[in-house]
């Protein structure tokens, strides 16, 4: 692995109106603090005791994380927008993981500040609250019997560090668009795997930078980066037909072993997988809030298309597809057969409530309620008080 490949410049998000932007570099640790949600304090008044309760509301909800019900909209507002950083800095606490791997607090905390505004807050869907939604369901996942009772604290750590950084620098388009497009980042990884390679790099890039890992072996970093990229490759879904026609080999044979090293390590890659997409097994009014940002932000890459004069990427064109025709075939061709598969290793209540979250709102998108029908999609799933915090 070299150098030029761990320092991938950030991506710029596509907007409406303008081309893909030539890449900037990594900010350092002192200008990311500079421009962080820590040092804007001064630009706007505050609230001390409205702020204070929102702090002790998301406190509360921290409690209820491993909650398949949790509503990280209304946890993303009462954090004031830093959902990711607050959520994983307190599941690291949960595990002990700084304890155990010696990490340095501040260092922990900078790196997260770091991942949260690497992300695109311009992206409709793929940003930093979709990484703190995944962050929580890969937790709902580590915490299921069998992976609980097996997993060892490495690998816990790999799981929360590859949920958080899965989507790094997503630049709000697809893999389709940066190689029809020419882009550099196509270009770079030869159209095999385009964006889970950034999303891997990047976060390699700012794990070395933050120095998080610093105190640890050379040859131990090198295998943390080498095993984290394996976790973060696994969400393409372009290879999607691949690790399930593995992971249901597996469950014929029954050969899957919790004490062999790659088999957790293949169980944390469909568990990752199962997390980026499990929005269609949410409940009904979190899922349908998720359905409409992907879907927004589909049909923006679509009007970027028509204007650049290229050809539409399939679930692109705003005059073609619905929010509900685009659910459907996605439940029905890629979240079905993956978590069927899951529910069959996993045979848990959990399971069982995202299996039937899963056919209710199928069901909803395929008989969609009158007073659904053109509803837009709204910023949060609960409305609080004005404040800082919601400002």
């Amino acid at each position: 692995m070299t150098n030029n490949c761990i320092t991938e410049a950030r991506t710029d998000t596509v907007t409406s109106e303008v081309e893909l932007q030539p890449v900037r570099s990594t900010l350092s640790i002192h200008k990311n603090l500079q421009a962080s949600y820590y040092h804007r304090n001064d630009t706007h008044d505050t609230h001390p005791t409205l702020d204070q309760e929102y702090i002790k509301q998301a406190k509360c909800m921290l409690q209820k994380v491993g909650s398949w019900n949790f509503d990280i909209f209304l946890f993303d507002q009462l954090s004031n927008g830093k959902s990711l950083v607050d959520l994983t800095f307190h599941l690291f606490s949960e595990y002990s993981l700084i304890k155990l791997f010696r990490l340095d607090v501040l260092k922990l905390r900078h790196f997260l500040v770091m991942v949260q505004e690497a992300y695109h807050s311009q992206n409709p869907y793929h940003n930093a609250l979709h990484a703190a939604d995944v962050t929580q369901a890969m937790y709902c996942y580590l915490q299921e019997p069998q992976l609980f009772e097996s997993l060892t604290s490495c690998d816990i750590l790999l799981g929360l560090l590859a949920a958080a950084t899965h989507d790094l620098d997503h630049p709000g388009v697809n893999q389709t668009f940066l190689i029809k497009s020419s882009h550099h980042l196509a270009l770079l990884y030869q159209n095999s795997s385009v964006l889970e390679n950034h999303h891997w790099k990047f976060a390699v890039s700012l794990l070395r930078e933050s120095g998080l890992l610093s105190h640890l072996s050379s040859a131990d970093r090198q295998s943390l980066e080498e095993r984290l990229g394996s976790l973060i490759l696994a969400t393409d879904i372009s290879r999607q037909n691949e690790y399930l026609s593995e992971f249901r080999a597996h469950l014929d044979r029954a050969d899957l072993r919790f004490n062999n090293s790659q088999d957790r390590h293949f169980i944390l890659q469909m568990a990752l997988k199962c997390a980026d997409i499990c929005n269609p097994c949410r409940p009904w009014h979190l899922s349908k809030l998720w359905s409409h940002k992907i879907t927004e932000e589909f049909f923006s890459q679509g009007d970027i298309e028509r204007r650049r004069n290229l050809d539409l990427s399939i679930l692109c064109d705003r005059n073609t597809y619905t929010v509900g025709k685009i659910q459907i075939g996605f439940i029905s061709f890629l979240v079905e057969p993956l978590f069927s598969e899951w529910a069959r290793f996993s045979e848990t209540p959990l399971s069982h409530i995202m299996i039937s979250h899963m056919t209710s709102n199928k069901f909803n998108w395929t008989h969609p309620p009158q007073e659904n029908m053109g509803e837009t999609t709204k910023s949060t799933s609960k409305t609080l008080p004005q404040g800082s915090l919601g400002s």
